[in-house]
Parts: structure tokens; C-alpha cells; sequence
């Protein structure tokens, strides 16, 4: 049986192009929330949880108003964090990033996912669809752990807003990427978030 986790990082928020963090939903986020709550429609959600972050909560509410069947619940542990801290094996053109990053906030961050992990990447007895909706770099340390590649190797995966990127998990075999960034509800002009524009 399979275990699929269904990974939405949250719509655009207002401000976003300035480097704010969090925020509510601009306009484009609010199309871009509408049109993933389409694309999901026919999935059969067993559970629903998302950052209680404003951008992530926001993109929740408007899954479900689109999607009544569900029930999107908070988890601290889908929070915008920092996964993990400097390795020795990590390519030097990453040392920078840490520049204004304190050591508890990579403590913090470092815990939150290790119990992220405990929580979502378990077999199920069934087949399970859980739906996240979160931030880019929990998604891209859930892509790391699926491929199980260095800790540092989250810095670099990069997804849109509101881009899907799903991961099976089964107890005999190593965790599956089955889709990563995938934009395809998306027009190009509500291709935001990624930090190189995507060819049309």
C-alpha cells in the first residue's frame, strides 16, 4: 500500500517580489489557489494540514472553499524554517546564505523536520492521500529525504506557488519523487516564486 504526500507550497503573497516572508494572498496567489483547488479535485483526501502562516493558511481556506470535503487542520510542523546548518560536504557558494541565520533558528529548524518526517513519511496499512501545503523549503528537504541526499542538498530545490510535487511512500521500497514543481494548472503568467522565469 501506498502512502502519497501532496505537497503545495502556498499562492503568491502580497509583497512577495520584495523579499516580505509571509503575508496574505495578492491577487495572482488567490487565482493560483483557486486553480490547484481544481486540479486536486478528484483526490481522495484522508487528511489535510498546512502552515499556520498567513500565506499557507490563506491557500488552505481557498482549497476549501473549492474543495468542501475537506478539512484543512494547522501543523506547526509544516512552519517556514531553516532544515538544517552548514556541513563540511556542502559546495562553498552556499556558506553565504547562513550569513544572517542564527544557530537556534537551525536547532529549531532541524527538530521540526526530523518530527515532519516522523510524522508524514510512514507507510499506511491503506493507501493514504495527505495534502501539505507549506513553504518552499519544506518541500525541498521532503524531496531530500525522499532521495535521501545530503542534508544541505534542500538548498537548490525550488517550487513555484502553488506548484505540486508529489511523493509516494511504501514500506518495501525506498520513497518515490513522482512529481516535482509540476505547473501544469498554472498559465505562464501565474508562473511566480521561482527564482529564474520559466521558459513558455
Amino acid at each position: 500500500m501506498s502512502h502519497y504526500l501532496y505537497l503545495v507550497r502556498h499562492g503568491e503573497h502580497q509583497d512577495a517580489e520584495h523579499g516580505l516572508r509571509d503575508g496574505k494572498l495578492s491577487e495572482r496567489g488567490k487565482r493560483q489557489a483557486v486553480l490547484v483547488a481544481d486540479r486536486l479535485g478528484g483526490v481522495p483526501f484522508d487528511g489535510v494540514y498546512h502552515s499556520p502562516l498567513d500565506a499557507a493558511s490563506e491557500t488552505a481556506a481557498y482549497l476549501a472553499q473549492r474543495l468542501p470535503s475537506i478539512q484543512p487542520e494547522p501543523s506547526t510542523l509544516l512552519f517556514d524554517c531553516i532544515p538544517s546548518g552548514p556541513t563540511p560536504d556542502m559546495p562553498h557558494a552556499y556558506q553565504g546564505w547562513y550569513g544572517g541565520v542564527t544557530e537556534e533558528e537551525i536547532v529549531a529548524g532541524q527538530a521540526q523536520m526530523g518530527d515532519a518526517v516522523a510524522e508524514w513519511f510512514t507507510p499506511a496499512r491503506e493507501d493514504r492521500h495527505d495534502l501539505l501545503i507549506t513553504h518552499n523549503a519544506v518541500i525541498g528537504w521532503f524531496v531530500r529525504e525522499a532521495f535521501q541526499a545530503p542534508e544541505w542538498r534542500w538548498m537548490g530545490t525550488n517550487v513555484a506557488h502553488t506548484a505540486l510535487t508529489i511523493i509516494r511512500i511504501r514500506s518495501a521500497k525506498p520513497a518515490e519523487v513522482v512529481t516535482l514543481n509540476d505547473l501544469a494548472h498554472l498559465p505562464v503568467e501565474l508562473r511566480t516564486g521561482l527564482p529564474v522565469d520559466q521558459p513558455v
